[in-house]
């Protein structure tokens, strides 16, 4: 497994609560390579859900840089990241915010859409998508009539549609069963072994962790590898 797709080099961020600045990110460095399946771990408010939107671009560090599939992402104009991100990343969040009104197969178009697909096209491949995650049913259903379980694979497979270089996932499974989290897990296990899907997951919890390649622990602002 040699194929770099992610690196982080000293990434700083900090928040200013009214008179005192609160240093969250002091120097995190990080590689990811194409199939890992990485947990990053730690308490509330130790900062994972910051670094993971810095890695995804959805938030820009104080100091450091991010290189993703050989882009340095914050060198980009803030007008050019929603298209870089579109291409090259996917997210999954705790809340999935999968969109009311749509169905299910249409939550998982969403992305093609945006990025130009011919709705037919972006249909078929969302379709695709869904089967692989092992959801091939009700694709018409809104999320209001899925369970947590189902929506979560409703929000991987939109994650992965458009095929991107990484994976992010903020505590996918914090509003899950356990046996809804086992599923999740597995799927993500299985989707970066088979497809060599490069897959980022946040989480407190260390039984979702277990189930990654590798662990790693946030602590006092930097990364340390975890056995």
């Amino acid at each position: 497994m040699n194929d770099v797709v992610l690196v982080a080099e000293d990434i700083w961020r900090s928040f200013q609560t009214g008179p005192e600045k609160l240093e969250v990110l002091k120097g995190v460095n990080l590689t990811a390579h194409k199939g890992e399946l990485v947990a990053i771990v730690g308490p509330s408010g130790s900062g994972k859900s910051t670094l993971l939107h810095i890695l995804g671009g959805l938030d820009r560090p104080d100091k450091g840089r991010v290189i993703l599939d050989s882009c340095d992402i914050f060198s980009y104009p803030e007008y050019r990241l929603p298209e870089l991100r579109n291409q090259k990343v996917g997210f999954v969040f705790q809340f999935h915010h999968l969109l009311s009104e749509f169905s299910v197969l249409e939550n998982v178009a969403v992305p093609l859409l945006i990025a130009g697909w011919d709705k037919r096209a972006a249909f078929a491949r969302a379709e695709e998508v869904l089967a692989d995650v092992g959801f091939t049913s009700r694709l018409k259903n809104k999320p209001a009539e899925l369970s947590g379980g189902e929506r979560a694979l409703v929000a991987v497979a939109r994650a992965l549609v458009n095929s991107p270089v990484v994976v992010f996932a903020d505590e996918p499974t914090g509003n899950l069963d356990f046996r809804s989290t086992e599923t999740l897990m597995v799927l993500l296990a299985r989707l970066s072994l088979e497809k060599e899907r490069t897959i980022i997951v946040v989480t407190h919890n260390e039984l979702v962790a277990r189930k990654a390649g590798r662990r790693l622990v946030l602590k006092n602002g930097q990364l340390e590898e975890r056995m």
